[in-house]
């Protein structure tokens, strides 16, 4: 039997690919700075720049989510990897307010 990759199979893992995302996007949207530079070189609108650089961070946080869910759902349990994903986001979030309330 095929495996089923319908959205109904994916509908229990969605929160925790969510909440993974969350966390990671922030850590994965910096280096994405090189990528900004190079394409401050290149002929695009600043919109278009922009757009394309938002969509490749959400696009890789997401990658990162379902293969951090998946992983701790395999090792864990998929109520353990999501309740770990909402903790991590959480605590990047803590984290970011922390560092701003420090810089100032």
């Amino acid at each position: 039997m095929p495996p089923d990759f319908s959205f109904a199979a994916w509908r229990p893992l969605l929160p925790g690919i969510s909440f993974w995302a969350l966390a990671f996007y922030l850590p994965l949207s910096l280096p994405l700075g090189r990528l900004e530079d190079s394409l401050a070189s290149t002929s695009l609108e600043a919109s278009v720049r922009e757009g394309l650089l938002l969509l490749l961070g959400v696009v890789l946080a997401l990658l990162v989510g379902v293969v951090s869910d998946l992983l701790l759902g395999l090792a864990l349990g998929p109520g353990w990897a999501s309740s770990l994903g909402l903790v991590t986001a959480l605590w990047s979030l803590f984290w970011s307010l922390a560092n701003r309330r420090g810089a100032d």
